[in-house]
């Protein structure tokens, strides 16, 4: 349904403006997740002027297959609610910058200065980092080397490679399993590689897999080496209790061990924890005023795609007030 006094022309969805580096914004917010486009659609509400400066739309809802925790959806593909997320956000006719990387955020005087790796700079009265977090490497011989070449990070994206094949997934929590499922549906051979003892995983994802049969567990075991000259042909993995080491003939290596914040970019500018996430406060404000957080790249628990949305729309409320104060708009 159309906001009243808006018209949502479908077809120019896809065109977007592009974001200038000359132009002054009240607000410009940073990457394209849930917390970002959810940001995005608020701030778009109060007709301030705003750009978005992100890599791509989806963030790491792209790596996964299923959602089926979105209120109001008991099952939805992943890439359907990212398109639809995308579309709103683009119904407003936001200024985007798509494509280039953020490689510094600095604060001269009361403004914000956003560079990107393509030599593009823009200027903002306040900032919503919102970049996610990134898979965790496992920094084991043979893991860079064969990347592309049997050891994956997103299963939604390689996991119908491995039809009928020997697939390693290292990792034991919510991550590892889902992954785990998208192998054995199309018919792969899993094993579960899990450094810490005990499966970490809500139980009905565990039940699943288990429901599948089949499926290896080695718990408490980690990762030594990945074995291959032009493609993976194993992983070695050694018990962390006797410290015996196994061959695991493989076809592919799925990594999932935890994500590393986005936020090298702002590291000296605002205050991190020890994981390097950003430190906010319930209204999505930081140590620096004007520069606000949401999202996965922050401390807030519980890394849900409801919950990144809300944040964001949090971050946004609270840029604007900041905005309001200063008498920007």
């Amino acid at each position: 349904m159309d906001l009243p006094g808006f018209s949502l022309d479908l077809a120019a969805l896809k065109e977007t403006t592009a974001a200038e580096p000359g132009e002054l914004y009240d607000l410009v917010i940073l990457g394209g997740g849930p917390a970002a486009m959810s940001a995005a659609v608020y701030a778009a509400r109060k007709l301030i002027k705003l750009a978005i400066v992100t890599r791509d739309f989806g963030g790491q809802m792209l790596e996964t297959s299923e959602i089926e925790n979105w209120l109001g959806a008991q099952s939805v593909r992943a890439r359907d609610l990212v398109s639809q997320f995308e579309d709103h956000v683009k119904s407003y006719e936001t200024p985007i910058a798509l494509g280039p990387s953020i490689t510094a955020v600095k604060k001269e005087d009361e403004l914000f200065k956003v560079e990107t790796d393509d030599g593009k700079t823009y200027s903002a009265r306040t900032i919503i980092l919102a970049t996610g977090k990134r898979h965790q490497p496992l920094n084991v011989p043979g893991e860079k080397e064969l990347a592309g070449r049997g050891v994956a990070y997103c299963a939604t994206c390689d996991a119908p490679f491995y039809r009928d094949k020997k697939a390693v997934v290292v990792g034991g929590g919510n991550s590892a399993f889902t992954t785990a499922l998208d192998l054995l549906k199309v018919n792969a051979r899993v094993t579960l590689v899990n450094f810490i003892e005990g499966w970490q995983a809500d139980a009905v994802l565990r039940e699943r897999v288990r429901g599948f049969g089949g499926a290896e567990f080695h718990d408490h075991h980690q990762v030594v080496r990945l074995e291959g000259k032009d493609k993976l042909q194993a992983v070695v993995v050694k018990s962390r209790k006797g410290g015996e080491e196994k061959r695991l003939a493989a076809d592919g290596v799925f990594i999932e061990i935890g994500l590393l914040p986005n936020s090298e970019p702002v590291r000296g500018l605002v205050e991190l924890n020890e994981r390097g996430e950003v430190i906010v406060d319930c209204a999505g404000k930081t140590n620096v005023p004007g520069f606000f957080a949401a999202g996965d790249v922050t401390i807030v628990p519980h890394k849900q795609i409801i919950i990144s949305a809300g944040e964001g729309a949090k971050a946004a409320l609270s840029a604007y007030a900041r905005l309001v104060e200063q008498g920007a708009v």
